[in-house]
Parts: C-alpha cells; structure tokens; sequence
C-alpha cells in the first residue's frame, strides 16, 4: 500500500499471572475443577481489572454489529440476494432479530452500523459508517480502495474511542453481509496460505452448483491477486468487505485501549485473524465464542490458538454466538470475585 495507516501500539495485559492463578487455586474447589471457565476467568481478571487483579469488573459491555454489501454476491452464490443485508438491517433496528434477543437477554448494548450497505437507512439508532454502496467485486479488482480503508480505520477508531469515554471496558463483534463468508474465506486462504478447498464453506447454506461455482470463483480472486498479496493489510484491502475492515480496525483498537474483545463465528474471526497478522498482540485480548458450522473456522481456530466457549451448531453470525458467551463471561466474574477461599471458608485446601 502506498499510504501507510496509523495502526495502534498494543501492549500485553499487565497483570501478574502468578497472583491471578494463586487467586483461582485458592477458590473453594479442586485445581482446575472449572476447566475452562478458569481459564476465561485469568484472562477477564488480566484485562478488566482496577486492583492488581483482585476482582474482575464488567462495565458497558456492547455489541457491534457491522453491516456492508460484497460485490462478490452479484455472481449468485448466496442463497439470499444483497437486498436482504439492508432488510436485516431494519430487522435489527427493529429489535426482531436473534442479536437483539440474546443481546437484551445478556444486559449488552447493542450498536448497529452501517459499514456499506448498497442503499442509505435513515434511522436515528443506526451509525452512520458508511465507505461506499458495497464493496468491489475481489474476483477482478480489490476490494476496497486505499481511502476506503483508510477510511475504514478511522470510522472504527472513533467508534471505539467514543465507547472508551463512556467507560466500556467489553466490546463484542458481529457483522450482518450478503456474500461475506466468501471474503472470510478468501482472507484465510491468503494469510494462512492454504488452499479454498480447505477454507470455503456453504454459507447459509447454498446448494451443490452454488458452492462449485463460489469455489471456482475464489480460487480465481486469489490467483488474480496472488502478486499483490504481500502484506496483512494489502490482503485485507483486495479480499475483505468494509465491515470485515472496520471490524478489524476495531478490534485493533480496542487492544490498545486494554478491552476485552469478544469475537462472534467464521467472519468476526477472519477479522479477528487479520488484526492479529497485522498486530499478534491484539490476540491476548480476544475470547473466541464459539465455534461455527463454516467448514474453515474450525482450523482458523486452531491457527490462532483458540478454544471457544461454545459449540451449538450455530452459523447465523450478527453476534450471536458472542451474546450468548456473555453469560459465561458473567460466570467467570462471578467466581472470582465471590466464592470463597479455602482459608476464608474455613477449609482445608484439596
């Protein structure tokens, strides 16, 4: 790229590991008797402390939801047309969606943003982030210009400083985009250099000649791109979607501002997995949230050293999958901060 973005210095959190271990052995239980809940709790109390680490403190979370158009979708492998990225939109801002069910249901904030929707919604609950109608069709062009993303980066970093203000220590990613598990795809193919075969899934699920044709498809945008693949940022430019940047530039910087990043299904990780190619100390402040039916994320996961919280057999995307891992979020808050130590029980230590 020619016009280098300003991206964020990320320090890792500074907690002292050891006091936060000795802190979850000493709760009345067994060493590891919570499994993974103690894990997440380490993590919450490394990034969301205000006393050394002696209790974890939940404030504002809220969830994004991105929203964009791909120019991929014309080529009709979706089993929607783009139309219905904008009447999700409404849906949303509606409160009739899943995401705001399971946002309400878990006391988050819920913001939707108009990364690139192909028609302006005029709506005085949606923020207005919009690049362009759409991104370009990556088959045969980059997706996203140099100013889009430049763009992309600004809008987000504002987003998420106005949230810092507010004090919200939690965001959560989702996204809403006709023809974005393409662009997922394609991302991961590019920066773990795998082959599509072993990244492109079925999307909502789209029929056998659909996904021969969407594999067809992306194997020729990579193979157009191939010598312009040279950095993490390039490759997002020329294979991602507006909201996937944004998300992206989001989770950058809500890392350097020491916030807990909960990222959503297969396209939140895709951004999730160029933020970390872009800065690899963005990955100490991500929780994985559960693992998708998209037939890459599974070893997108594994790239990136995650466990998620939960497997459902989700593959909605919006968020979902974050919301509902908040509850786990609060349970591990829970536990630490208000069971009981062995001394403070009166028990003998397993």
């Amino acid at each position: 790229m020619s016009t280098p973005l300003s991206i964020p210095d990320i320090c890792p959190p500074q907690a002292d590991a050891t006091t936060i271990k000795a802190i979850i052995d000493n709760k009345t239980k067994p060493p590891g008797a919570l499994g993974q809940l103690e894990d997440l709790a380490a993590q919450l109390a490394s990034i969301c402390s205000l006393d050394q680490a002696q209790s974890i403190s939940i404030k504002k979370p809220c969830m994004l939801v991105f929203a964009a158009d791909h120019g991929i979708a014309a080529e009709d492998i979706s089993i929607a047309p783009q139309l219905v990225t904008q009447q999700m939109v409404h849906n949303f801002l509606a409160q009739g969606a899943a995401i705001n069910c399971f946002a309400a249901l878990n006391h988050m904030q819920l913001k939707v943003i108009d990364a690139g929707v192909l028609e302006a919604i005029d709506h005085p609950n949606l923020i207005n982030q919009r690049v362009g109608k759409g991104s370009a069709n990556f088959v045969a062009a980059p997706a996203i210009t140099e100013a889009e993303l430049n763009q992309c980066f600004e809008f987000a970093k504002q987003l998420i400083d106005q949230l810092h203000q507010s004090g919200c220590n939690i965001i959560a990613l989702g996204e809403m985009g006709i023809g974005n598990t393409s662009s997922a795809a394609a991302l991961m193919a590019a920066y773990l250099n795998l082959p599509i075969s072993d990244c492109v899934g079925r999307g909502t699920g789209i029929n056998d000649q659909q996904f021969a044709r969407k594999t067809e498809l992306l194997n020729q945008a990579l193979s157009f791109h191939q010598a312009h693949l040279d950095s993490p940022l390039e490759i997002l430019r020329r294979l991602g979607g507006f909201e996937i940047a944004q998300m992206t530039a989001a989770m950058l910087y809500a890392a350097a501002l020491g916030k807990l990043i909960l990222v959503d299904g297969f396209i939140a990780s895709a951004a999730a997995l160029a933020a970390v190619q872009i800065q690899p100390a963005a990955r100490d402040y991500m929780v994985f949230c559960h693992s998708s039916e998209e037939a890459g994320h599974q070893r997108m996961l594994q790239h990136l050293q995650a466990k998620p919280l939960l497997q459902l057999g989700m593959r909605l995307g919006e968020g979902t999958g974050a919301a509902l891992a908040m509850n786990l979020i609060y349970a591990a808050q829970s536990f630490y901060n208000d069971m009981a130590s062995f001394e403070h029980a009166g028990i003998d230590a397993v």
